[in-house]
């Protein structure tokens, strides 16, 4: 994370605000940690008080999910827990256990208001890997913002940015190459909006990049369109959200959700390597 200001003080008080704001985040939705909220919602299938962050985030998977007409759905854990299981068994699940899991998945089975969370029907478990993170560079972004800083960069997993770098040169990026570990598909200038990258590479449960962390809920099984989605949009939460609902969704249907969101371009990179990007795409020159 990096800002910008005249005064170093001024600086790491923003900076300090920011990395709260990410561990409140962090403390609200893991799901590695025992006693986040969203643990022990899933623990115990409901959580009554939850953080106003938890409510703002399934709200907006919420919302997500009916856009892209279930293709992005936060209560894909099961499958998550059924693959990682057969992995440490040296393995991949089979038909039969891919389609209980598959049974347990339905966004519709999560109740979210102020007063309570309620996960309803036998198994529903919630995820927040495909929203968390871009929520969190937001929340960072505007601690920095509230605390006067115009020009920044923030990493939490997704890509924030503010105004422009100390010479007034835009904020380069690179996406990942989703089969080259050490070199970028693409380098583009972030222009005040927010990078987000779904892609079969971050966790992979097979070495073919067939089976990975990120499920259609239709199938139980990993898409297999693309190989990175990478798209950007104003608010990172929705860019984090979004590229998840593309990966999954296919070419067609996903350029729908990104033509029906304003400001937002694309970089797509199907499995075969074929690129596609959107008009608006700000790569960079050189």
């Amino acid at each position: 994370m990096a800002a910008l200001h005249e005064q170093r003080a001024a600086a790491e008080a923003a900076l300090e605000a920011a990395f709260a704001e990410l561990d409140t985040v962090e403390r609200v939705m893991s799901i590695y940690r025992r006693e986040s909220e969203l643990c022990r919602l899933n623990r115990d299938g409901s959580l009554d008080h939850p953080h106003a962050y938890l409510v703002q985030v399934l709200q907006t998977a919420q919302a997500m999910s009916e856009r892209s007409g279930g293709a992005f759905d936060v209560t894909v854990q099961p499958l998550w827990e059924l693959f990682a299981a057969a992995q440490k068994q040296g393995r991949l699940p089979d038909g039969g256990e891919i389609e209980a899991a598959r049974r347990k998945v339905d966004w519709r089975r999560v109740e979210v208001s102020a007063q309570r969370v309620r996960l309803l029907g036998q198994g529903t478990a919630v995820t927040l890997n495909g929203i968390a993170q871009g929520f969190a560079c937001d929340r960072a972004l505007a601690a920095l913002q509230a605390r006067g800083i115009a020009h920044a960069l923030v990493n939490s997993g997704e890509l924030g940015s503010l105004g422009r770098k100390a010479r007034g040169e835009p904020w380069k990026v690179g996406i990942q190459h989703p089969r080259r570990p050490d070199a970028f598909a693409a380098v583009l200038n972030l222009d005040g909006r927010c990078l987000s990258t779904s892609g079969d590479y971050a966790t992979t449960f097979s070495p073919d990049f067939v089976n990975h962390h990120i499920f259609d809920p239709a199938t139980g099984r990993s898409p297999v369109v693309f190989s990175s989605v990478s798209v950007l949009t104003p608010s990172c939460t929705e860019a984090d959200a979004l590229s998840t609902a593309v990966f999954v969704a296919g070419l067609e249907r996903g350029f729908e959700l990104l033509e029906s969101t304003a400001r937002t371009d694309a970089l797509l990179i199907a499995k075969d390597g074929a690129t596609r990007a959107t008009k608006g795409f700000p790569l960079a020159e050189g």
